[in-house]
């Protein structure tokens, strides 16, 4: 049988992937909280694990450098990989929104600048609005925007929103439910659909 390639994304969202897998009976003994490999095997050497950053993982996908992977909805909107999107997991529940001080004007009949490290997701969000806008894209920190002037508002992604309220900042507007997602190259769901099949059902049985 050949070996199934499963992407998941580094980071925080990198330890609740693998206790969902573990939950669904797929176990990768060389995974601990401080390892630093980046590529390992499950104990049935049929799943390959890779972890990619997760603005990445949605290329690996598509590129066919993984089979499959397990990602945020935000980057598959955002990234939009042509990739099959064929599960949606009950977990890293969060959204996407519009933040700012409270009061804050989304429609001031002038042009916003929002800043956000998703540029395709906030301007779809604000066309949709008919807002015209002026996005800064940004990496990190997008709290620190409006505390400096540098935009009238973010767009970011949220789970409690503490980091928001200890910058004095709130949700103004709701984009996007956000939740894990499974992804396939589309080839290797030709390729390989029996052992892709057999992974997923194992998923769902969670």
């Amino acid at each position: 049988m050949s070996v199934i390639t499963l992407a998941i994304a580094t980071g925080r969202m990198a330890a609740r992937t693998i206790d969902f897998l573990e939950e669904s009976g797929i176990y990768f003994p060389d995974y601990h909280n401080d390892s630093r490999k980046l590529v390992m095997y499950d104990t049935t050497n049929t799943v390959k694990l890779i972890f990619a950053k997760t603005a990445d993982l949605g290329t690996y996908v598509d590129k066919g450098a993984a089979d499959i992977g397990i990602v945020g909805k935000d980057i598959i909107v955002e990234e939009q990989p042509d990739v099959y999107e064929l599960l949606n997991f009950d977990f890293s529940n969060c959204r996407v929104v519009v933040a700012g001080f409270p009061n804050t004007d989304l429609y001031p009949g002038r042009t916003l600048t929002v800043a956000t490290k998703y540029p395709r997701i906030a301007g779809n969000f604000f066309h949709s609005k008919e807002q015209a806008v002026e996005i800064i894209p940004l990496n990190g920190s997008i709290e620190l925007a409006p505390l400096m002037g540098l935009s009238d508002v973010i767009v970011d992604i949220v789970e409690t929103g503490a980091t928001l309220e200890q910058n004095g900042l709130v949700v103004l507007e709701d984009v996007l439910d956000v939740s894990a997602r499974l992804i396939v190259n589309k080839a290797s769901y030709a390729t390989k659909t029996e052992q892709i099949e057999q992974l997923i059902s194992k998923l769902k049985r969670k």
